[in-house]
């Protein structure tokens, strides 16, 4: 694109805009007398303008990017080569105050645009063009370019072909641009994870020697209480600290969830009798927490009037071959994402009871059979809903699936079964959503979540796990037959744990 395309683009820009607007005005002013209901295609109209400002605003946003890419490097040519460090700095500076100047914005923010869009036109061409057509957005964008940091130039490459190009081997599932920005991250996260060309073993041991505790002070009276843990500490505390605040509600209590988890929390750690803290006075804590092959145990708790803390239930999923050590690929802890595999068979190997082992199969990395169908939903059946979903199924919803509650899609009194395509596991709110409004979802199957149609009648996709098949060292031709061969493969190694 050269200046005079640049030029051109901005001028169709405007056009559009304009057209939008004519277009919505016309289609909402209109009332003809042969439209059976004017109210639903004004409503049309507006929710239609919406889609089409999103896209025009992607183009826009591709348009800002490479035009702050083209001053740069028009501003470095002009500069000349640096002869010093401290010019080198100086250039940059400059260039930074320049376009902050321009746009009205912060330099911080300038600077985090010039490198984004440098990124953007040099070694993420297949995000370019999708912002340029419109079918991502900035926001998407900008999550590809924080993914890529730190890939060499053919791991970002396929970074964006597995979400961006239908063409590619094993592509994601469904578009990049239908999944909010926050859900994007995640599945971006954990491809990430998985195909990083440095071992998550290399990466987890020289990150966990990072882990710190850290206190920001905040307004009225507040403070912001961090900590960087390794993933299967940080996800046992939380879902702990979740399941006792659950445990502590009733029609007496007026701290919804959030409050109960946060003063759980704070009782833990306040409490007198915490790892040799001291004695006497009132305790809200019995037993101890220890650390003990990287997980942290905890005893029999109770979280304020005697409550005791019911145990957690995270799911691990486990490739067989990566279980069984013949393999580096990453397990997949629910609620976080990709952890290295020795964290996982070390998970195993203590019977730590919070955690549930699933196996997937080495052949397309779909998880192996844990539940059957039956008439009622049977503990088996919800584990499977939390592994086929792994959050409520609503688009763009980022509800932990262990808070969410399950759900026959069609109603048992309407002639609907108690099957895993039949049910769903919305949340509180999206579960009242469906009961109290014209919102309905839409036909599940046994790997797929149900998607969900708006009183409009606009259907609109659940996100789809992607099941990645599994990487077949060599040395493992005989193995790789006898999979293939036997649908059910026999699976050497301890059983699964069971929940008391």
């Amino acid at each position: 694109m050269d200046s005079r395309a640049a030029v051109a683009t901005a001028e169709a820009l405007s056009v559009s805009f304009a057209e939008l607007a004519v277009a919505v005005r016309d289609g909402t002013d209109s009332n003809c007398s042969g439209d059976a209901d004017p109210m639903r295609r004004r409503a049309d109209a507006f929710l239609d303008g919406l889609a089409e400002i999103s896209r025009l605003d992607a183009r826009s946003a591709a348009l800002k990017a490479w035009l702050a890419a083209g001053y740069s490097a028009a501003a470095e040519a002009l500069a000349g080569p640096a002869m010093s460090p401290e010019d080198h700095t100086g250039q940059e500076m400059a260039v930074v105050a320049e376009v902050a100047c321009v746009l009205t914005v912060s330099e911080r923010a300038a600077s985090a645009l010039l490198a984004e869009a440098h990124q953007l036109t040099t070694a993420l061409p297949l995000t370019l063009s999708a912002l340029q057509a419109g079918t991502i957005s900035w926001q998407h964008a900008r999550i590809m370019v924080d993914e890529a940091t730190n890939l060499d130039r053919p791991g970002a490459a396929a970074l964006e072909a597995h979400f961006l190009d239908p063409d590619a081997v094993n592509p994601a599932r469904g578009p990049a641009g239908e999944l909010i920005p926050g859900r994007f991250r995640h599945k971006a996260r954990n491809w990430r994870e998985r195909h990083h060309p440095v071992s998550i073993e290399k990466r987890h041991a020289r990150c966990a020697a990072d882990r710190r505790v850290e206190y920001a002070p905040d307004h009225d009276g507040m403070a912001w209480l961090s900590a960087y843990l390794p993933a299967d500490q940080a996800a046992g505390i939380w879902d702990r600290a979740t399941i006792s605040a659950r445990a502590l509600q009733g029609p007496d209590e007026d701290r919804n969830l959030s409050q109960l988890r946060a003063d759980t929390v704070a009782t833990w750690l306040l409490g007198n009798n915490i790892a040799g803290a001291g004695t006497g006075g009132t305790t809200a804590m019995s037993g101890d927490i220890s650390e003990t092959a990287g997980i942290v145990k905890m005893g029999s708790l109770a979280a304020g009037d005697g409550v005791p803390s019911p145990r957690a239930q995270v799911l691990i999923t486990v490739p067989v071959l990566s279980l069984l050590g013949v393999t580096d690929e990453p397990a997949t802890l629910d609620g976080y994402g990709p952890i290295p595999p020795s964290m996982a068979r070390q998970l195993i190997a203590d019977g730590a009871e919070s955690f549930h082992r699933v196996l997937t199969d080495p052949r397309d990395g779909a998880p192996l059979e844990i539940g059957r169908t039956s008439y009622r939903l049977t503990k088996a059946q919800r584990q499977w809903l939390r592994l086929r979903d792994g959050k409520c199924p609503f688009p763009g919803c980022s509800n932990h699936s262990l808070d969410n509650e399950a759900d026959h899609i069609l109603a048992w009194a309407h002639g609907g079964t108690t099957g895993i395509s039949n049910l769903g596991q919305p949340c509180h709110k999206h579960h009242r959503l469906r009961h109290t409004t014209g919102w309905t979802p839409a036909t599940a199957t046994k790997n797929e979540p149900p998607g969900w149609t708006s009183p409009t009648g606009r259907h609109y996709k659940s996100e789809h796990p992607d099941w990645e098949p599994p990487h077949w060292p060599d040395g493992l031709p005989a193995m790789a037959e006898q999979m293939a061969e036997h649908p059910e493969p026999a699976i050497p190694g301890p059983r699964p744990v069971r929940t008391p």
